[in-house]
């Protein structure tokens, strides 16, 4: 049993006060070794003052261990940066449902939509760096530094990288009224009418626009882009037939098309979706050496405890790894990860780079 937040927070504020004007006074890093009287019988100085860090030292270390293991001490905020319905929110409510069996507490999933994530993403940069605010978000990321002029954050120094959840792939949806079954019809319809079949999108300079704007360049074939804030508008918009096609995530896919809302015409992977095994990859269709893969990451606030981001990360992994969750995965399209901080903050670096070269 550990000591209540507030009561560590009083304790670590006082030892700290404690410890400023004790140090100053007693002038603690300088160490005399002058015993206090003839022979030696007392404790010199310097060994008081030795014993005295030691004391200290076991103070701060058992404060920041409790803080580790009674968190969270209220409700946390998992932002999603995109809206609800689509695969990045998905992942984040996965989450939020496992974290209170695992650890406790509350867990509420908030869409900050706009800025293809950038909106959301800034709320976390700038909370309090205590883990009651995290980020789950994906490739965009990792892309957003190399489409903007102007960031409102340092997307390496201002967050605490904590595990890659899951990779996975996109797919290419159409109205089930547009004349294409697959990617290769639908390249063939684009020729024919160059820049009016159009296509939705989670918004400009995302992983799902540069999926499309990389099927053109290969292809030669053009069509339209119309970016929305969020997966899920874009596939309510090729829905409803206010845009002929829609790229999202297989995860938020699987459902418009399995109850014939949209008609699956491609995979942006290198292999084809288990769940909708008809649906072809891109290559497959006529586009040799297409391939476009997503990811979803877990970041925290940088300057957050590392006692705190390690919990988290054994926490993801765990809740990755249990049977429901990995299941609801896989049968979206997606594999579970959970790497470590570092592995992942290496991991966003490599995908910056990679996209900044697009």
């Amino acid at each position: 049993n550990f000591l209540p937040w507030p009561a560590i927070h009083a304790s670590t504020s006082a030892a700290l006060t404690t410890w400023a004007a004790y140090a100053q006074h007693e002038r603690l890093f300088s160490l005399p070794v002058r015993p206090e009287r003839s022979g030696g019988a007392a404790k010199s100085k310097g060994e008081r003052n030795i014993s005295n860090v030691l004391l200290f030292s076991t103070l701060f270390a058992f404060c920041a261990l409790s803080v580790a293991q009674t968190y969270p001490t209220r409700p946390v905020r998992i932002i999603s940066p995109f809206a609800p319905g689509g695969g990045n929110d998905t992942v984040a409510r996965y989450l939020a449902a496992k974290f209170p069996e695992q650890i406790g507490g509350t867990y509420v999933v908030e869409n900050r939509a706009g800025s293809g994530g950038l909106i959301g993403a800034d709320i976390v940069a700038k909370s309090p760096p205590d883990g009651h605010t995290l980020l789950i978000t994906s490739p965009e990321f990792a892309i957003n530094p190399s489409m903007r002029s102007k960031m409102p954050y340092d997307t390496f120094k201002d967050f605490a990288y904590i595990s890659q959840l899951a990779s996975g792939q996109f797919m290419i949806a159409c109205h089930p009224n547009v004349p294409a079954k697959s990617a290769k019809e639908l390249i063939a319809l684009m020729r024919a009418r160059p820049g009016q079949i159009t296509y939705g999108t989670s918004g400009a300079g995302g992983i799902n626009h540069l999926a499309g704007e990389l099927l053109q360049s290969m292809s030669g074939a053009k069509w339209l882009h119309i970016p929305f804030k969020g997966a899920a508008p874009a596939m309510i918009a090729a829905i409803g037939g206010e845009t002929e096609c829609a790229i999202a995530s297989t995860i938020g896919m699987v459902g418009p098309i399995k109850t014939n809302k949209l008609k699956g015409v491609a995979v942006t992977g290198n292999a084809r979706f288990a769940e909708l095994p008809n649906v072809p990859t891109v290559a497959e269709a006529g586009v040799p050496g297409y391939s476009v893969t997503g990811w979803y990451g877990l970041y925290a606030t940088a300057g957050t405890s590392a006692d705190v981001v390690k919990r988290l990360h054994e926490e993801s992994r765990r809740a990755l790894a249990s049977a429901d969750i990995k299941d609801k995965l896989i049968k979206a399209g997606n594999e579970p990860v959970g790497t470590g901080p570092a592995e992942f903050l290496n991991f966003v670096k490599a995908e910056y780079a990679k996209w900044a070269k697009v």
